[in-house]
């Protein structure tokens, strides 16, 4: 895989039999504004026609209301983007549509399918023609293709030829369908609404339209919604080895209010930061978050320590979240206008800074310079994770190994990197000791333990991994 082909760490919501669907939907992708501020889409339908609006920019910028009250239908899906690598560009905004000699199809997706590349040469090889830049699109060329479309449980078939980390929401004209990957990976809800079904990247987005939250979509089941009710299937078994569920998405990228992988992510977040209080006990006179991410977690810190906990920064909520912002001097600027500091809460004082992680540091190194511009005597950084030292290939913003500040330099020299006089992370044993079921979670960019395969994110030997794919096409066709 080219290394500008994008990884998507989305937002996705769907819905079935509810009225005015896009006006469920958009306050479903503002609930879910955080997991990407570059664009969003809606696709809905009255069971005849098909309408669709997407954009770039924030979901309030995209849709007028006069845009949403004119897309009528009572079933339809959603998408906010977060493009991890590639070019913003209108066409790789999601929903995707495309007409099929069966009617129209629209996908919207959430994760990153490792073996997307090969899939897309395979297909462009065939003569296929590729819209975007996105790894989403190979599903549509899969269901397009006449291996699947002409036998039953086509959508399984096609889902269950793609690896990775993948929440998808699919959607025909009378019909709303979901599914996750076999491990687990990403998150993705299900929700009741009168007589009417949701789906929602997290539960807030639920709770936002006013849906009951009855369960998750399991690993490797497809759901499908349409005027017969609610059906479930398996497209794939989950492994024995266990599950695989982002971590990360615990740490970081969820709201806070949402129950993720059937865990409270406040919760969890807390339970972080008390056990980074036992791991990393330091004399101080205040702890302090890193808004908004690190709240939950130094809210614990303080309770676990006995320290206080005072506001040392203020946060300006106009500004979006900077981790996922593509472009570096677009996160540097942003860092400046996010936070601003409560002198009068730090100066003289010594201060504790619970932030979440430390990707590149330069975030880091900006507001423990800040904080010391405003007088703090001391400055002991504590992070509710370990150090991040690879990258992801299943749908997050880890850069690449030579740009994670600590696959490179040791902690001392991260400390020393940011200004802290201290720092302390959180042990792999303590990021899991929040979970029941711990080995069901993927800490690969903390310990290098990948749950798949990584190889054929390389170009080379792509095609050789669907050799046998490739012979069958060729025996069907």
């Amino acid at each position: 895989m080219s290394p500008d082909y994008p990884r998507e760490a989305c937002g996705i919501v769907g819905v079935f039999g509810i009225p005015d669907a896009a006006l469920l939907i958009h306050a479903g992708l503002f609930a879910l504004q955080h997991r990407g501020q570059e664009g969003a889409g809606i696709v809905t339908s009255d069971g005849n026609q098909v309408k669709s609006t997407k954009g770039l920019g924030l979901v309030n910028d995209v849709f007028s209301m006069k845009t949403l009250r004119g897309m009528k239908g009572h079933l339809g899906i959603g998408h906010v983007r977060y493009s991890t690598t590639g070019s913003s560009r209108l066409q790789n905004v999601q929903p995707l549509v495309v007409e099929c000699s069966d009617g129209i199809w629209a996908i919207a997706h959430n994760g990153n399918l490792i073996n997307a590349g090969a899939l897309r040469l395979m297909y462009q090889e065939a003569g296929a023609i590729f819209q975007t830049s996105t790894d989403s699109e190979v599903l549509i060329h899969l269901l397009a293709d006449p291996m699947y479309r002409n036998r039953p449980r086509r959508v399984a078939r096609a889902l269950a030829e793609l690896k990775g980390a993948f929440a998808f929401v699919l959607m025909t004209k009378d019909c709303v369908m979901a599914a996750r990957d076999a491990l687990g990976f990403k998150p993705l809800s299900i929700g009741k609404l009168g007589d009417g079904y949701v789906f929602a990247s997290e539960t807030c987005a639920l709770s936002q339209i006013g849906a009951e939250y009855l369960r998750d979509v399991e690993p490797g089941e497809l759901v499908v919604v349409d005027s017969s009710g609610l059906h479930s299937s398996w497209f794939a078994e989950p492994p024995s080895t266990g599950l695989s569920h982002c971590v990360f998405e615990h740490v970081y990228f969820a709201r806070p209010d949402s129950l993720l992988f059937g865990q409270s992510v406040h919760s969890v977040r807390m339970k972080l930061g008390m056990r980074l209080a036992q791991e990393h006990p330091v004399e101080a006179d205040l702890v302090t978050a890193v808004p908004d991410s690190g709240n939950s977690a130094a809210l614990g810190f303080s309770r676990q320590s006995g320290i206080p906990l005072d506001f040392g920064f203020m946060r300006n909520h106009y500004v979006g979240r900077t981790f996922i912002m593509p472009d570096a001097d677009q996160r540097a600027r942003s860092v400046d206008m996010k936070l601003a500091v409560v002198k009068e809460v730090v100066k003289g004082k010594r201060v504790v800074v619970v932030d979440d992680s430390i990707i590149r540091g330069t975030t880091a190194r900006r507001r423990v310079s800040a904080l010391r511009e405003a007088g703090a005597r001391e400055i002991h950084m504590r992070i509710s994770c370990p150090p991040t030292m690879h990258p992801c290939f299943f749908g997050i913003d880890f850069a690449t190994r030579a740009e994670l500040i600590a696959s490179n330099r040791s902690l001392d020299e991260i400390r020393v990197y940011t200004g802290a006089d201290t720092l302390g992370y959180l042990s792999i044993d303590g990021l899991l000791s929040p979970f029941p079921k711990a080995p069901d979670y993927c800490t690969a960019c903390f310990s290098g333990r990948y749950p798949l395969d990584i190889s054929r994110m390389e170009g080379k030997g792509a095609l050789e991994t669907l050799t046998p794919l490739l012979n069958l096409q060729a025996k069907n066709h």
